[in-house]
């Protein structure tokens, strides 16, 4: 059905149950979202997306009122993707099958996306959370620093980071082309719509313990590790850039401390080539990290996995494929004059022991150099592959344009 035939049906909110073999309780999550549209007055439908259920839920679905959709791809992101797309409503509230969530209470919601939010929280901690309800490492552990994360990652000003009960506008979410399928979903889903500039409110909202006999789909270890793992993918910046400035920037006050000799800090304890060499190793993971930020960044952007940023538009900008090679191919120099100068040093003492520790210290930071002018030359290559695509459109769309402004002779 296409999106004019919905527009045209006039619904304004779609009850999306994601169902994966949830007999014991998709009846009574249904109940209470019929409920709901029948004492609100708000004209909408309940849709199930069935992802493989096999215990009958499709037809306990069914028989109450709900319309099905089926979805052959298994993760609870693609039947919540896919549920998105099949909705007919211009509002979609999102809740699971497991009766964990009241679903004759959405007035909140509804009421924040009338007002013109484009995502619209449920607080768990907000509302109150019943004994059992939420396991304890979920409670005191995962969900608040998951959240902490979130907010601080990307700004997202929620205190519910993880909250099943949601509500959108359906044409913005669209807009966002979610892609994964798994429990990342939900993140990917707030974690878009904050770095777009989404309007994204709370509501307090209850959590009771829900009505199945089976353990929940979630894994507390395995899924909570995706949740993280995907908020730093998500985020160069934390994974990446300030790591690899921290550590550049203790390698570079390091060995501008003790270049010119060993430094004593108490009786009996110095800093010496030990701890400049170690100082040397960190600046260059520091560089290599923060160059490995540069290409995630340009990759996120790329695939749109992130909008683009001023700040890193300027930056890219600057440094150009040629400035690239440029300032490798000077590292690379000025460390392999520092090498030769090294080696004939050591020559003149017919390849002796050397007396004069500062060789050693300028072999070290030639070295140093030498392998973070190869590192920066590898990038930019790397940088440059990247932007053959992009660069590829352009230019067709500029032939195509070009094409169509053509008048054929007579």
């Amino acid at each position: 059905m296409t999106d004019d035939c919905r527009t045209i049906e006039g619904l304004e909110l779609t009850i999306l149950l994601p169902c994966l073999n949830e007999a014991e309780t998709i009846e009574t999550c249904i109940d209470k979202a019929m409920s709901y549209l029948a004492g609100s007055g708000v004209r909408g439908e309940v849709l199930v997306a069935d992802n493989g259920s096999t215990d009958g839920s499709q037809q306990l679905a069914a028989a109450r009122g709900a319309r099905l959709v089926q979805v052959r791809d298994r993760g609870y992101g693609s039947a919540l993707r896919n549920g998105i797309l099949a909705a007919r409503g211009r509002y979609v509230v999102m809740g699971d099958a497991d009766d964990s969530y009241d679903l004759s209470n959405l007035g909140p919601f509804v009421a924040s996306l009338r007002e013109g939010y484009d995502v619209v929280m449920g607080n768990r901690f907000r509302g109150g959370i019943a004994p059992g309800a939420m396991p304890f490492l979920h409670r005191y552990l995962g969900n608040p620093v998951l959240s902490f994360l979130g907010r601080l990652f990307f700004g997202v000003k929620v205190g519910d980071f993880h909250c099943g009960l949601r509500a959108f506008n359906r044409e913005r979410i669209k807009a966002l082309n979610l892609h994964t399928m798994g429990m990342e979903f939900a993140s990917e889903m707030l974690i878009s719509a904050a770095v777009r500039s989404y309007r994204i409110c709370e509501v307090p909202t209850t959590l009771k313990k829900d009505g199945r006999s089976r353990p929940p789909h979630l894994r507390t270890w395995r899924d909570g590790w995706r949740h993280l793992s995907f908020l730093l993918i998500l985020s160069p910046r934390w994974l990446f850039i300030y790591p690899g400035f921290a550590l550049m920037l203790l390698g570079v006050c390091t060995v501008a401390l003790l270049f010119p000799g060993p430094l004593r800090i108490a009786h009996g304890v110095s800093l010496d080539t030990h701890t400049f060499l170690v100082g040397a190793i960190a600046i260059l993971i520091g560089v290599q990290t923060l160059t490995c930020g540069l290409i995630a960044q340009q990759f996120a952007v790329r695939y749109r996995l992130l909008p683009e940023s001023k700040r890193s538009y300027r930056l890219l900008s600057l440094l150009t494929f040629e400035r690239g090679l440029i300032a490798a191919i000077s590292i690379i120099g000025l460390g392999t004059a520092g090498f030769i100068w090294s080696l004939w040093t050591w020559a003149s003492v017919d390849f002796g022991p050397l007396v004069y520790p500062i060789v050693l210290r300028v072999l070290i930071i030639s070295l140093t150099g030498i392998a973070i002018g190869v590192q920066l030359g590898f990038t930019v290559f790397l940088s440059g592959i990247m932007s053959i695509p992009n660069k590829r459109d352009q230019t067709l769309a500029a032939m195509d344009q070009a094409s169509s402004e053509i008048t054929p002779s007579r």
